[in-house]
């Protein structure tokens, strides 16, 4: 990288020197030397408000005068500095002591000027900082560069990766709903129930985005059984239920939490909470929260929806099956945050009677397993 003169010239310089005479002969020197951006004060006490008006490039600073030493300016600034901003000091002092230049140097000078100094020398060696305080810059600026390209890049990657998943849902979806729409209306309810039931943001969108693929193993499923339109032989039934392990093995081996998560709810999307699910017969709180959130929003979009083998039922009996297997087949506090975003109770309003279709919570005393 190279540094253009104007850009150089341009650099923000501030002078601390208590003595009149030294910071105007400095000023001089810098403006002649064609320098823009000088300025300066006799007072060190104004030194940090001036630096965080001014931001500037290089300090010039005296090291002994009254009020502030050059020391506790230092320390001042410190904080104003912190962050991995490259801001070079120089000092401009007549105590050439060796205690006076390692105690400067320890707390953040660059370079040192002896005075009385010579004219040449300071432009020298302000130049000389002023560049590396640029080109410190300018490499700052291209890192932000290159990390906003990598952000925008792994963003692309991200949203391709769900749009794989989501085809992919698509595609075993079409199997046996020409729609290819129930998967997305799965992953959109799981994400509200996930949401109603507390979980962090992170895992609402992990399930969002992962409970579409809960059916991608019906790609390993023939036509004959997955869309005979009469009741499975029991036979049938136990090849119909491999779909969970098949889309399991589908999408496992992953190192992405995501895909994770997709393995782990197309595997447990059909345990039950009694035990009695498949495949592994988990129960109760042994199935990860993930699938007893999908079985009850697979299982109410799959009851409202036409099948091969069965008419769509309405959405109020839908609901009463769903709780009515609240504490045997589904998780009760899923199937109550269900009823909570899908289920309007006019009693309330309407001096106690339910709505038609509404769904009549059981007493708390009946609730079963908890």
């Amino acid at each position: 990288m190279t540094m253009d003169e104007d850009t150089l010239k341009h650099a923000r310089v501030l002078i601390v020197d208590d003595q009149d005479a030294n910071l105007r002969l400095l000023e001089r020197i810098l403006t002649q030397a064609g320098y823009t951006g000088v300025r300066g004060t006799t007072d060190p006490r104004k030194a940090a408000p001036l630096f965080a008006d001014y931001r500037p490039d290089l300090i010039l600073l005296d090291l002994h005068m009254p009020h502030l030493d050059g020391f506790a300016i230092m320390d001042q600034l410190r904080p104003l500095t912190a962050g991995g901003a490259y801001l070079p000091i120089l000092i401009l002092t007549a105590d050439i002591t060796q205690e006076a230049r390692q105690r400067a140097l320890s707390m953040g000078a660059k370079d040192f000027l002896t005075k009385p100094f010579d004219q040449t020398e300071v432009l020298l060696r302000i130049r000389n900082l002023l560049e590396t305080r640029l080109l410190h810059l300018q490499l700052q600026d291209q890192n932000l560069l290159l990390e906003h390209k990598v952000r925008e890049r792994t963003q692309e990657l991200e949203d391709a990766r769900i749009e794989i998943l989501e085809r992919l849902a698509r595609a075993a979806e079409y199997r046996d709903d020409l729609t290819g729409k129930h998967t997305q209306r799965v992953g959109e309810m799981a994400a509200r129930l996930a949401a109603a039931l507390g979980l962090p943001e992170s895992e609402v969108e992990f399930i969002r985005r992962a409970a579409p693929l809960h059916d991608v193993g019906k790609i390993g499923i023939s036509d004959t059984i997955l869309l005979k339109p009469g009741k499975l032989t029991a036979k049938e039934f136990e090849v119909m239920k491999t779909h969970t392990t098949i889309g399991a093995t589908i999408l496992s081996g992953s190192r992405f939490p995501l895909m994770q998560k997709a393995e782990a709810i197309a595997l447990i999307h059909h345990e039950r909470w009694d035990g009695a699910g498949y495949p592994h017969g988990l129960k109760g709180d042994a199935i990860p929260i993930e699938g007893r959130i999908v079985a009850v929003a697979d299982a109410y979009d799959a009851m409202t929806s036409d099948r091969p083998y069965r008419k769509a039922l309405s959405p109020e009996e839908a609901r009463e099956i769903l709780w009515g297997g609240g504490g045997s087949q589904w998780d009760e506090d899923v199937v109550e945050a269900f009823a909570s975003l899908t289920v309007v109770q006019k009693g309330v309003r309407d001096g106690g009677k339910d709505a038609p279709g509404a769904v009549r919570r059981r007493p708390l005393a009946s609730r079963s397993g908890r």
